[in-house]
């Protein structure tokens, strides 16, 4: 089980970059009731079979894992989605990409806290590889979106430790300004 909400949005967009998308959208969206989440991306897909077996915990694809059979990420959000009065759903096309959508109970006793979103943005964003990851946190009313590639830009990279000194800035001043 994941100790926090970050850390299941860590390991489900990770997914995508590890599908080889070129292309990641990230949106959460607070609105009181439920806590959402998003993932959209344009990597590899899922054909028809590996969609059925996605959730299955003693199912992993081929190749995925070079040490493990089993892959238990989506069985576990899923069981978490269950617990906390929510619902998961995850529609896939091979070649195309992938659309995961999940959300909890925003109240429910169960549900973890969210964690460091800001440390997790930023490590989703210093993952290795050429793709955009764009991410999207709105909030009630507010909301703030950054893309990958204007982050970069704007902190003179994310491969030296100021420029990731001055993205975690930046992520912490938008989190706070969505109260």
């Amino acid at each position: 089980m994941h100790a926090t909400l970050s850390d299941v949005i860590a390991d489900t967009a990770h997914n995508s970059i590890e599908a080889g998308a070129s292309r990641v959208l990230v949106e959460i969206e607070e609105d009181g009731k439920f806590f959402k989440v998003t993932i959209d991306d344009n990597g590899k897909g899922m054909d028809e079979d590996v969609l059925k077996r996605a959730f299955n915990p003693f199912y992993t694809e081929a190749g995925k894992h070079d040490k493990r059979k089993v892959g238990l990420g989506l069985p576990i959000l899923k069981q978490l989605c269950d617990a906390t009065d929510g619902s998961v759903s995850l529609k896939s096309e091979k070649g195309v990409g992938t659309r995961l959508e999940y959300s909890f109970s925003a109240g429910h006793i169960d549900l973890p806290p969210l964690g460091n979103l800001v440390e997790t943005v930023v490590s989703l964003f210093n993952f290795p590889g050429e793709f955009e990851l764009v991410f999207t946190h709105r909030k009630g009313s507010e909301e703030y979106s950054i893309a990958r590639s204007e982050l970069a830009e704007a902190v003179g990279g994310l491969e030296t430790i100021d420029g990731l000194m001055m993205a975690r800035e930046f992520l912490a001043s938008q989190e706070e300004a969505l109260g």
